[in-house]
């Protein structure tokens, strides 16, 4: 947010309001917004607010790089749009309307200096990958030798699935959006505001 310098207290404030106040009713009487223009204005400006991200994806530390890189690009079918001796920056590819995903791995002895250069140890983190056609990655996978920790199941809360674990120690659960069973989600409302 830019700073802007404005009157301290006294006639000059009470004057730059005034003058303020008469600026913006002229200009609303003079336009006249209608209700749908005033409600356009504000999502207009609600969107210029707002911040603009450009990606988002989560950043593994792990000795691992490089298997991990490995993994991903033989099993997903990633691209590495960037690389260094400590650190890996991976992009899946789209599926129809999608832009794909990204994923980013760094050595635990890296150069730089955030909080938290601590390696990952595997507990408290699921990467949900999802997919048009599990059935076929799973056989994929288990043609390869990749790890299955869960088997391929259809879940009743809407989901076909089966989890396998990356070089780094990540739980990689691969998803394909299913019909739930009747009444499944019935049972879970979402608490109320």
């Amino acid at each position: 947010m830019k700073y802007q310098s404005r009157p301290r207290r006294g006639p000059a404030r009470r004057c730059a309001r005034a003058i303020a106040s008469l600026v913006a009713g002229a200009m609303l009487a003079a336009t006249a917004p209608t209700t749908a223009a005033f409600a356009d204005n504000a999502a207009t400006q609600q969107e210029e607010q707002a911040m603009k991200i450009r990606d988002l994806y989560p950043l593994i530390t792990t000795p691992a790089l490089f298997e991990a890189r490995d993994f991903y690009v033989t099993h997903f079918g990633f691209d590495v749009l960037f690389e260094a001796s400590w650190f890996v920056y991976l992009s899946g590819p789209a599926d129809g309307e999608t832009r794909g995903a990204t994923l980013a791995f760094m050595h635990p002895d890296h150069p730089s200096n955030p909080p938290g250069p601590e390696s990952f140890n595997g507990l408290g983190m699921i990467l949900t990958v999802e997919v048009s056609d599990v059935a076929a990655v799973h056989d994929r996978f288990a043609a390869s030798g990749a790890p299955i920790v869960h088997p391929l199941t259809d879940e009743e809360w809407g989901q076909r699935r089966f989890m396998t674990r990356d070089p780094a120690g990540v739980l990689v659960d691969v998803v394909q959006q299913t019909e739930p069973a009747p009444g499944f989600w019935e049972r879970y409302p979402a608490p109320g505001l």
